[in-house]
């Protein structure tokens, strides 16, 4: 797909979702608090679609997911407090600060970063990218050779650059209880944080297969105690997060 193509796409959409956003009655009504739900459904879906390697599913589940973005730029759009190109130009900035092994400090598109965004300027980060290429520590003189020095470094980054140093920016409530559980283990040891979950692993249908029954009787044990299996997991999450 050439350039002028992505973008004739991309304009199409905006222009349909900008449209039932004024004609349809059920988006009209529509705000962030009731578009998110379904947001996160889409994702479960797309997820499925990926786990069961079903490439038709996946290209119809991203095409949801991508109209969620769409729909609650638009949201922001409208409130004056931001739109669509500019959530993509943070993107593309960040991608850019965060690799800085694959764009260096020196390279036109590493220049294309003109300042942090607002959130990261507290942390002194107005120009994060050349930061994180030229600060020891920063990860962007080290050597990057797999894609465990890659997170390792991105993780460096998150830290050293953009000063996300507090529980606040990594703790999310939101998260579903296994899901924040991980997130935690991998806190409390991140040398053990693969960077590609099972991608080396041989036998990653039976052990996984086995995870799956270990975690189905658990749950199952949760029910005959009457305790919420949800609320049970997070709570012991909570008690073994990181704090500060």
């Amino acid at each position: 797909m050439s350039g002028r193509e992505l973008a004739d796409a991309l304009a199409r959409l905006d222009e349909v979702t900008r449209t039932l956003r004024t004609e349809c009655p059920w988006d009209r009504e529509q705000d962030a608090r009731s578009i998110v739900p379904h947001t996160v459904e889409e994702a479960y879906e797309l997820a499925d679609a990926v786990r069961n390697e079903d490439t038709a599913a996946m290209c119809d589940e991203l095409g949801d997911v991508l109209f969620q973005v769409v729909f609650l730029s638009l949201l922001l759009e409208e409130q004056g407090e931001g739109d669509l190109a500019g959530i993509a130009t943070q993107l593309t900035d960040k991608l850019i600060r965060r690799h800085p092994h694959v764009y260096p400090p020196d390279s036109p598109a590493a220049g294309v970063e003109e300042s942090a965004p607002a959130s990261e300027e507290k942390a002194g980060a107005a120009s994060g990218q050349e930061v994180a290429s030229s600060e020891p520590g920063a990860g962007g003189d080290a050597k990057i050779e797999t894609a465990d020095d890659v997170r390792k470094q991105w993780d460096r980054i998150k830290q050293d650059v953009e000063g996300r140093t507090s529980e606040k920016d990594w703790r999310k409530p939101g998260l579903p209880a296994l899901v924040y559980a991980n997130k935690v283990q991998w806190k409390i040891d991140p040398v053990e944080r693969p960077a590609n979950a099972g991608a080396e692993n041989p036998d990653l249908d039976e052990d996984e297969a086995e995870i799956g029954r270990m975690l189905w009787e658990a749950v199952a044990e949760a029910r005959r105690r009457g305790v919420d299996p949800e609320l049970a997991l997070r709570a012991e999450a909570e008690r073994h997060a990181p704090r500060g």
